[in-house]
């Protein structure tokens, strides 16, 4: 693949069958539980990708068998105890192998340095290392991002640990995780209200109790979770609802029908509550909560530069701390491809819509898409592309991070994509 993709506006709606991706969220957590149980257990459906790989790879590298006999299969053997492995763990940009690892890693008898490249260098990390530090962890993180170090015991002493997931509720799933695999339980308490995304802490709790874990909640942000250990257990990974976003944009945004071969009814991931929203396009809502649904905005950004009224993001102030800053970067590359386009109002998105777009396949300026190494940027201003000639995004090959055959997706459909 080259540097840069081009566009082609489609001259017809689009219209096929896409199966997406496993999803990233649910094949990472599935991987650590099943390398935290003792035995085999054989994850189906599941996503391959940058993401999963660095996970698959981490867990390898502490003593775990990880085997892949398809496309959409992981096997997992272990002795339900990770190892101290040889070298720093090194996760390139995978945020949630990152956040999990860190806390998973205390189980382990021995040092480990969990790091990754030049982004997630930049991305918080610290309120997990306070939790982990309530727990009784020796946990350091010299710039309140990776890399982290954990001098393992095989355990932790502490039964109960406060902890502030308003930057992202990945820290608490990861806390949620460890729990379990300790020998006593543990009592989890948030610290205010703020969760990012509440709904992947459901995820984990689900993947949780399938693998063998007890827990109870025992207030509206506490919970009660027993030392169980985990069970080695087969386990189906749905398709990955962040993915289908920008095929369900595609659809309403070129008038046309994609089968995923799955009812939006069958998701359970947070995200798939954007299926609402982007289905009352070109009339969506003037006021978007995308607190709950984080992975969707920039779909539904783009998707909102063509609606008939303008439309206000709120409650996405987490999306600064993503693979980068991503309310500046749709803000910015919206206003690449039409000035005005967007702008930022404190940690607000405001999209002002243009619905003349619909009508710019022709247009010959070229809009070269920055991305920012960013596979959601990507994934969503390509949909920009579908209505208006020019569109050229740079980097294209990021998407491998979470949907490595989304570009095949869209040639599958009938949309043409030139080397740029």
């Amino acid at each position: 693949m080259s540097d840069a993709l081009q566009i082609v506006p489609p001259s017809h709606p689009l219209r096929g069958r896409v199966s997406p991706p496993g999803s990233k969220s649910i094949t990472n957590r599935a991987l650590l539980l099943a390398a935290l149980a003792r035995g085999t257990s054989r994850l189906t459906g599941a996503l391959k990708s940058d993401d999963t790989a660095r996970m698959a790879e981490a867990l390898i590298a502490m003593g775990v068998k990880v085997s892949e006999p398809d496309a959409t299969t992981f096997v997992v053997e272990s002795t339900g105890k990770l190892m101290a492995p040889a070298a720093p763990l090194f996760l390139g940009n995978a945020g949630t192998a990152t956040r999990f690892l860190t806390a998973a890693v205390a189980l382990v008898d021995g040092t480990v340095i969990v790091d990754g490249d030049q982004h997630m260098r930049l991305r918080p990390i610290q309120p997990l290392v306070d939790a982990l530090r309530q727990l009784g962890v020796v946990a350091d993180a010299p710039t309140g991002c990776p890399p982290i170090t954990i001098a393992g015991t095989g355990n932790f002493p502490g039964t109960a640990v406060t902890l502030d997931a308003g930057l992202s509720s990945q820290y608490l799933s990861a806390i949620l995780m460890l729990a379990a695999g300790g020998n006593h339980a543990v009592d989890i308490t948030l610290a205010g209200d703020a969760i990012g995304a509440r709904g992947y802490v459901d995820l984990t709790l689900a993947g949780m109790a399938h693998f063998g874990a007890r827990y109870s909640q025992t207030g509206p942000g506490a919970w009660r979770v027993e030392g169980t250990g985990y069970t080695a257990r087969d386990f189906h990974i749905e398709p990955d609802a962040s993915a289908a976003t920008y095929l369900w944009a595609a659809s309403v945004l070129t008038g046309g029908a994609i089968d995923l071969g799955v009812p939006t009814s069958d998701f359970t991931q947070p995200d798939a509550k954007s299926a609402e929203i982007i289905a009352q396009f070109p009339n969506m809502p003037a006021v978007i909560d995308g607190s709950q649904m984080q992975d969707a905005v920039p779909t539904m950004a783009v998707l909102a530069a063509f609606n008939s009224t303008p439309v206000r993001f709120v409650g996405i102030a987490n999306l600064r701390v993503k693979e980068c800053d991503r309310i500046n970067a749709l803000s910015t590359e919206l206003n690449r491809i039409q000035p005005g386009l967007a702008e930022e109002v404190g940690d607000d998105l405001i999209v002002h819509a243009d619905p003349r777009l619909m009508h710019a396949q022709s247009r010959n300026a070229r809009s070269k898409i920055e991305t920012y190494a960013d596979h959601r940027i990507a994934m969503s201003f390509a949909l920009a592309g579908l209505k208006i000639g020019g569109i050229v995004i740079l980097d294209p090959k990021c998407v491998g991070k979470t949907y490595p055959g989304y570009w095949d997706a869209l040639r599958g459909l009938g949309v043409e994509l030139r080397d740029a």
